[in-house]
């Protein structure tokens, strides 16, 4: 499934679908329910955490991964966070090029979501995720031992983030914007 490609450091990954063909909705973050993730990883062989970040109101998800973070591991863990949100909340996941999506097909077969890819060495594609990814710092600074930290910690982290106020949600938090738009489809 993965092969180098010329001139990068990382394998590439097979049947890629490009951000470009991400749609207009998602770029333009008129429609929740379009995620961006990745991996905060601890220091050396200290675990890591998926990150999930849904584009238009910043709620955040966090599932840890404490032992290998190989493909399979992040396909299934990744799965089973897709699975608790409602399903006008599943639209699609932007990624980096990173080995952990290397099963990205057989993940939009489990969950009917498309993995759309940044271009090469442009994490500001994933701004959100990038962004949320600095806040988590302040919890989990760089060389954290990530193996120590179970759901339970990761769901506090995240209720915190998802319960504060954002400047670019007009100080609403993720949460309430979130909230406002499912209360909006089911009354629409």
């Amino acid at each position: 499934l993965i092969a180098a490609a010329e001139g990068e450091r990382r394998g590439r990954i097979g049947g890629m679908v490009n951000i470009s063909e991400r749609p207009a909705e998602a770029a333009d973050r008129a429609v929740p329910g379009h995620w961006e993730g990745d991996l905060l990883m601890g220091g050396t062989g200290k675990g890591a955490v998926i990150t999930l970040v849904e584009r238009s109101s910043r709620f955040v998800l966090l599932a840890p991964l404490p032992g290998r973070h190989t493909a399979e591991i992040a396909r299934l863990s990744l799965a089973e966070m897709i699975a608790t949100l409602p399903l006008e909340l599943r639209k699609s996941i932007t990624w980096d090029r990173g080995s952990e999506m290397a099963q990205h097909a057989q993940f939009k077969i489990d969950t009917g979501l498309q993995i759309y890819f940044c271009d090469p060495h442009s994490p500001w594609q994933r701004a959100s995720n990038e962004n949320t990814n600095g806040l988590l710092r302040q919890y989990f600074p760089k060389d954290t031992d990530l193996h120590r930290h179970r759901r339970e910690d990761l769901d506090a982290v995240a209720l915190a983030l998802n319960t504060r106020p954002r400047k670019t949600l007009d100080w609403r938090t993720p949460a309430e914007a979130l909230d406002q738009y499912l209360r909006s489809i089911q009354h629409g």
